[in-house]
């Protein structure tokens, strides 16, 4: 008599979620921890501004369904890097919060470059201040609000904020090494605090989150849903990438930013690269641009037409324009550190003053300034084996049909996605397994570019010859 087997019954599908807390919006991803699809995503609005009551973050995290993950067994948090949140001892924020592109600190920040040095920075901390780190905004505020800065009782990081309130206010926050290594008061090569460096700054002591390792957990919610240690932006887009040793991401968005992941230790004393950590246990060298798609976005409103209208004009011209080129530094620039600077055109002849050559010559130099800053990560000796393009301004045509002879190596374009939330995700299903091996997560490829041939090295002659003039144009007007 054949014996009745019981069917064999699916193995429960595990669920992870991600957060991604940015500048303008909270979103909230949830994720096969084993597959790595994305299952759901919703999102809420954050307010506009640069100096923002930390209460809005937790109030969109709630709206984007943070607190309603039936069926999650572990959590993720990414946010906005650098911004102060300095708590009173009741766990109060002090003042608003001051995001990353608040830049009332500048004048703090050129205050303990000059008063330490900026070899000392490079070489100790791994970043030379600016605005946008912490601890230049802890001086403005110890400076412009002293009896504010004396009732400091901890400074946290967005992302520890929103994991500290996640697991409820535990007596002690925690952080990780990405988000630590750019406040200005962590080394990124030590993995240690300096707590000299913050009282410089704030004037007094003020307790800091315990660093985690990139695998630790965070704690553990009252509903058992599993808290990793979470992590800056740029980190968690490495870690939804899943980028390895010799891929560079160059993301196009309202600014540019090109960073990689690699055991290199980054020391520039020029402040160019900055020097953070990422979230496996490596450095996170990362450059920033403030003139990304913007302006691609403001040459196609000179010229009277659409974004789209603008592409196809773009790939109309000559493809080096014939000489014409922007120095695209509409909105002053970071990198090169040109705050004062202006947008130029060079190499205007009366053939080339059509429509379809400037917006050409604006593409091209958007893609020169991102090389430059490849450049810049070639000379910290960081390996550039291909670049992964990511942001609005990858899904140009234009972009692509140019962005691997200038760049001078291969080109891959993900499929677009929410890659620092799915990050996030991504690092709550590694905390989830105890830290054992990093989840296998495919990276879907929608195009890859492959550089032409060219009698130079890094590419094709029109590429390396549009470089030169770019260089010789940027030195003669600005002399770097």
């Amino acid at each position: 008599m054949a014996s009745k087997l019981a069917p064999k019954l699916a193995p429960k599908r595990r669920i992870v979620a991600g957060v991604d807390s940015s500048t303008q919006s909270c979103k909230v991803v949830t994720v096969d921890a084993d597959t790595g699809e994305l299952l759901q995503l919703r999102s809420a609005p954050h307010p506009d501004g640069t100096s923002v009551d930390p209460q809005h973050w937790w109030d969109a995290f709630v709206a984007a369904g943070g607190t309603d993950l039936d069926g999650v067994s572990a959590l993720g948090v990414s946010a906005q890097q650098h911004g102060m949140v300095a708590l009173d001892d009741r766990g109060n924020a002090v003042h608003n919060a001051l995001l990353w592109n608040d830049v009332r600190s500048a004048p703090q920040a050129a205050a303990l470059v000059q008063k330490y040095g900026a070899q000392m920075w490079a070489d100790e901390i791994g970043v030379v201040p600016v605005a946008s780190f912490t601890i230049t905004k802890l001086a403005w505020l110890a400076e412009n609000r002293p009896e504010l800065a004396a009732r400091v009782d901890q400074v946290l990081l967005p992302h520890d904020w929103l994991t500290w309130n996640i697991l409820g206010r535990p007596a002690e926050a925690v952080t990780d090494r990405s988000d630590a290594s750019g406040t200005g008061y962590f080394s990124a090569h030590t993995n240690e605090y300096r707590p000299d460096l913050l009282r410089a700054a704030l004037g007094r002591d003020a307790r800091l989150p315990r660093v985690l390792a990139p695998s630790e957990r965070a704690g553990v919610t009252p509903q058992g849903i599993v808290v990793s240690a979470g992590a800056g932006d740029n980190a968690s887009a490495a870690l939804g990438l899943g980028i390895g040793e010799g891929d560079v991401v160059v993301s196009i968005g309202t600014s540019g930013t090109v960073f990689a992941s690699t055991a290199a230790r980054i020391s520039d004393p020029s402040g160019a690269v900055a020097g953070f950590a990422d979230a496996t246990g490596h450095q996170l060298p990362l450059l920033a641009t403030i003139n990304g798609a913007r302006t691609l976005v403001a040459t196609a409103r000179m010229l009277g037409v659409d974004i789209e209208r603008f592409g196809e004009l773009a790939l109309a011209a000559p493809i080096d324009a014939e000489g014409l080129l922007m120095l695209p530094y509409l909105d002053g620039e970071r990198t090169p550190n040109l705050p004062g600077a202006t947008g130029s055109l060079t190499g205007m002849r009366r053939s080339t003053m059509t429509p379809e050559h400037l917006a050409q010559a604006s593409v091209l130099g958007l893609v020169c300034s991102l090389a430059d800053a490849l450049d810049s990560l070639r000379g910290q000796g960081v390996s550039v084996r291909r670049v992964i393009l990511i942001g609005g301004g990858s899904q140009s045509p234009a972009v692509q049909k140019i962005a691997a002879d200038v760049f001078g190596v291969p080109v891959v374009l993900p499929r677009p996605g929410e890659y620092v939330a799915l990050g996030a995700a991504r690092q709550a299903a590694w905390a989830l397994d105890g830290g054992a091996d990093f989840p296998a997560w495919p990276l879907e490829i929608a195009r890859e570019l492959e550089p032409a041939a060219g009698s130079g090295s890094g590419g094709a002659d029109w590429a390396l010859a549009v470089r030169a003039n770019y260089a010789a144009s940027r030195a003669g007007i600005y002399g770097v």
